[in-house]
């Protein structure tokens, strides 16, 4: 037995002896009898340190695991190492054969989904903060059993399309679909589930998140960017082309904003980049050479007639 007056710990039967504190175990111990009188006190001691030029030890004298993970619910798997000497054989000499790792099917899904998410984060060259995202998006799906019946792939590729909208990277579900084993019907499908069901910052990619890297891929200057960027930000008020694709609308907006900078790249070429169709890409860029006069300021107004 123990007491604790205020923040002094004795012990009971010998309130005048010592204590002895224990660093590594966290333990105050009664010199006189041995008693733990305090237990899990916190070790203020300074922390091992290691120098570039010490010698080299396998060991890591660190006293603290690796980071928590979020997206891990506490879920406990158990380990057993392989047995050694006789305790590896029974009575009759024989093997004895354990399973060497019991993994939950939760957890395996959950690993599988976390290498998966990361090697699409790593194809699509986006960085760290979407990977965590997906993963909390997925671990909810999971946890909950939101969507049965659909392929895991689709899925993944799914929360994957949510995270880069959320953190204002959006990619497009072509370029979703390219980087995974999912098709753009299935990722679309487990898409809409999810945004109905999880809590997420999701807002539909307009054609104005998608220009400058569009643009970019096709090595065009930056006034290009910004004329696209007026285009479709005003294009959205013209009744046949609010409503499409943000990808069309966007490649169309750069196709008229690289003609008459005198930076012109061809239908395919922006069809290849974008993803969207040359027929819907030309479709959408007559409605906007209809509305020329709304869309462009008036010293490109001549170079857009020119050019046709």
């Amino acid at each position: 037995m123990s007491r604790s007056y205020g923040n002094i710990l004795k012990c009971e039967s010998h309130p005048y002896a010592p204590l002895i504190e224990d660093h590594r175990a966290g333990d105050m111990v009664c010199t006189e009898c041995g008693l733990v009188v305090g237990d899990r006190i916190i070790d203020v001691s300074s922390e091992w340190r290691t120098f570039a030029n010490s010698e080299k030890e396998s060991t890591d004298m660190c006293r603290v695991g690796a980071a928590m993970d979020p997206n891990n619910e506490g879920d406990l798997s158990t380990s057993i190492g392989r047995a050694t000497g006789s305790a590896g054989f029974d009575e009759n000499g024989k093997p004895i054969y354990r399973t060497k790792n019991v993994e939950s099917s939760a957890d395996k899904a959950r690993r599988m989904a976390t290498r998966e998410i990361m090697e699409m984060a790593e194809r699509l060259s986006v960085d760290k903060s979407i990977v965590n995202t997906a993963q909390y998006i997925y671990s909810n799906v999971q946890k909950n059993k939101l969507i049965k019946g659909r392929s895991n792939n689709a899925i993944i590729a799914a929360c994957m399309y949510i995270a880069c909208n959320n953190e204002s990277v959006p990619r497009t579900f072509k370029e979703i679909c390219a980087v995974s084993n999912s098709s753009k019907k299935d990722i679309g499908r487990c898409f809409k589930m999810i945004k109905k069901e999880v809590e997420t910052n999701y807002t539909s990619t307009t054609p104005v998140d998608l220009v400058t890297r569009f643009c970019s891929k096709l090595n065009l200057p930056r006034p290009v960017f910004k004329l696209a960027e007026e285009i479709v930000k005003k294009a959205t008020n013209i009744e046949s082309i609010n409503g499409r694709s943000p990808t069309s609308v966007a490649s169309a907006a750069i196709y008229i904003a690289a003609e008459v900078t005198s930076n012109s790249r061809s239908f395919e070429d922006i069809s290849k980049i974008c993803g969207a169709a040359v027929t819907t890409i030309k479709q959408i860029y007559k409605t906007m050479q209809n509305n020329v006069t709304m869309l462009l300021p008036q010293e490109y107004r001549n170079a857009l007639k020119a050019s046709n």
